[in-house]
């Protein structure tokens, strides 16, 4: 098994309100913000409620050794909306980059990890 968490890609925070957060990290000096291309330069996408998932609102920024994620979730039923209800505001999870994702996929399940969402992109 090799390991799997040695390449950051992101940080993703659910938020209540987006624009909100977005000032509030511009304030910091943190940006500029996009929006996050969903859906386009996926191969694979796989999630548990595709409806929710389309309906979700992100903003990204990059720096330069890591991207910042905001995420607003919508009132319907989703993994993000059920943390930001029961937690609050703050980090859902930490997206790493991998060489091959199905054999990185098969090492975090063996760690006792879950698989909550997956897609796999061009890049």
């Amino acid at each position: 098994m090799s390991p799997i968490f040695r390449r950051l890609h992101h940080v993703c925070i659910v938020v209540r309100d987006l624009e909100r957060a977005v000032a509030y990290y511009e304030g910091l000096g943190v940006g500029p913000w996009y929006d996050y291309p969903k859906g386009g330069s996926y191969l694979e996408f796989e999630v548990p409620d595709p409806a929710a998932s389309k309906a979700m609102r992100y903003k990204c920024a990059d720096l330069d050794n890591v991207q910042i994620q905001l995420c607003e979730p919508p009132a319907l039923d989703c993994p993000q909306r059920r943390f930001l209800d029961a937690q609050g505001e703050g980090v859902y999870h930490l997206g790493f980059e991998v060489a091959d994702r199905d054999a990185a996929e098969r090492d975090a399940r063996a760690l006792g990890l879950g698989v909550i969402a997956r897609g796999r992109r061009a890049d």
